[in-house]
């Protein structure tokens, strides 16, 4: 059977179906061909890129220019999969009609299929306008990166019981306004449980346990090619970073003494049209 488009359908049939969601972020067309060829179901394009594309030291330099940039990348390679565009720092912040219009320029010049936003609470009216000017929005609640330093750095967050019960307020509030479905970040499993099962909505865990609807890993995190710090949440399926050094090494060898290109690498001029030369 041929494959087709995810939609919105698809993701709330696989939470009423007990189907688990995958969710994988890419930044770059050659990235959203793997992810795609995969069969991933979304396709997160996330402002982690600002640390692991662009080399910023947090998520909060990124922005609305770079990140419409990469998403074009992604909607070109990507044909399959669901496509989210993170909204970074100060793109919805500062006024509901900023961030609707800053939404709307993900959907119109990077052809996503929805926009995800951090917060709690205080972020569900902003949600709520931006769906009711027709764009799908995916809130994240728990660790949010962009406001690390309000959350006293990357730490665990809903430990204790009233910090647990503000995230669940906030994850009822946001699909109260709308959105249809949810990021948890580094919250306990048995809360990311418990909010799993008092929405309808789908939830997408990253260090929220193995009872969210779905999963999402950044890619160069799964594939070992951001070394700078690996969260614990992180499971690294494979190393590239040695192999693609080593690749490098022996390129920079054999250019340097010489043996490549060989013959099978050049192309061949006639004997007699060199002679004219």
């Amino acid at each position: 059977m041929d494959r087709k488009k995810v939609t919105i359908a698809d993701l709330f049939e696989k939470k009423r179906e007990g189907k688990k969601i995958t969710m994988m972020t890419a930044y770059d067309y050659p990235t959203a061909v793997l992810v795609d060829q995969a069969g991933i179901d979304t396709i997160l394009v996330g402002d982690s890129l600002a640390m692991v594309m662009l080399g910023y030291e947090s998520t909060v330099p990124v922005t609305m220019d770079e990140m419409i940039h990469h998403c074009k990348a992604v909607y070109r390679g990507a044909k399959y999969g669901f496509i989210l565009g993170d909204m970074p720092f100060m793109s919805y912040q500062v006024s509901i009609e900023k961030a609707v219009e800053n939404a709307g320029r993900f959907i119109k010049e990077a052809v996503c299929d929805s926009v995800k936003l951090e917060g709690g609470s205080e972020m569900a009216p902003v949600a709520e306008a931006i769906v009711k000017a027709g764009i799908p929005v995916c809130a994240h609640i728990g660790l949010t990166p962009q406001t690390a330093t309000m959350l006293s750095g990357f730490k665990v967050q809903g430990k204790d019981a009233e910090s647990a019960r503000e995230l669940v307020t906030a994850a009822k509030d946001f699909e109260a306004a709308g959105c249809f479905m949810i990021v948890m970040e580094c919250i306990p499993d048995l809360l990311a449980e418990r909010i799993t099962q008092e929405l309808t909505i789908p939830t997408i865990g990253i260090g929220a346990g193995k009872d969210c609807d779905g999963q999402v890993l950044v890619y160069h995190d799964l594939v070992g090619l951001f070394d700078r710090f690996t969260p614990k949440f992180v499971k690294q399926y494979v190393d590239l970073s040695p192999q693609i050094v080593d690749a490098l090494v022996q390129y920079k060898k054999e250019v340097e003494e010489g043996s490549f290109p060989g013959p099978e690498h050049s192309f061949a001029m006639k004997a007699e049209e060199a002679e004219k030369l």
